[in-house]
């Protein structure tokens, strides 16, 4: 990936967007050519691993795997108008541009047909996805034999993390009034989230 020094993100940056992601799409290149499947995935900092599961009728899971695997993690992202910026007054020598956060994670996957690993990593995937909601769902709300067969249906996967390479592209580049004016930008158009991800990540 290619990463201007001024949108490199810092180790723990990196580690909370792994651990804070929504679903991300694993990439594998097989015998059969690149194959792409969108998975939700927990981030086990201790494990150095992404844990996930397919479902069964997904032959993803059975195709060998050439080489490492790539994981693309996707924060927020957001078009940026020109129109935005202060300097857009000053001279008009600006063009649109995209901000975004985003981690290609490679490593090598392990396919896990167990019942028991599959349903310890469903339980911490509810239980990490239904925190903080004011009625959580437990898997234990449904019947044991309905969750047992639906177990049957899917399939683990673990990527050990090999090596990380991310990107904050969040006008980082751009002078502090500009900046100024894509904060207040986003947070006008309705993306309040990127918004606070620009203002965070600001040149102090």
């Amino acid at each position: 990936m290619y990463v201007p020094a001024h949108f490199a993100p810092d180790d723990e940056a990196v580690q909370e967007l792994l651990a804070h992601h929504g679903a991300a799409d694993l990439i594998t290149a097989t015998p059969d050519g690149l194959v792409a499947t969108m998975l939700p995935f927990l981030y086990d900092r201790e494990r150095g691993a992404l844990l996930g599961h397919f479902a069964r009728n997904n032959e993803h899971w059975s195709l060998p795997v050439l080489g490492e695997a790539l994981v693309i993690v996707r924060g927020p992202d957001s078009y940026v108008t020109p129109s935005w910026y202060a300097s857009k007054a000053e001279h008009g020598r600006v063009v649109p541009t995209w901000n975004y956060l985003t981690a290609h994670v490679y490593g090598s996957m392990t396919v896990h047909d167990d019942p028991g690993w599959v349903a310890a990593l469903v339980r911490r995937l509810t239980e990490h996805h239904e925190a903080g909601r004011p009625d959580p769902w437990s898997v234990d709300d449904a019947p044991e034999k309905f969750f047992a067969g639906q177990l049957r249906a899917i399939v683990g996967v673990e990527i050990t993390i090999n090596r990380i390479e991310a990107k904050f592209k969040l006008s980082q580049n751009r002078p502090a009034a500009d900046i100024d004016g894509v904060i207040a930008g986003l947070r006008g158009s309705g993306e309040a989230e990127m918004a606070v991800r620009v203002e965070e990540h600001r040149p102090r």
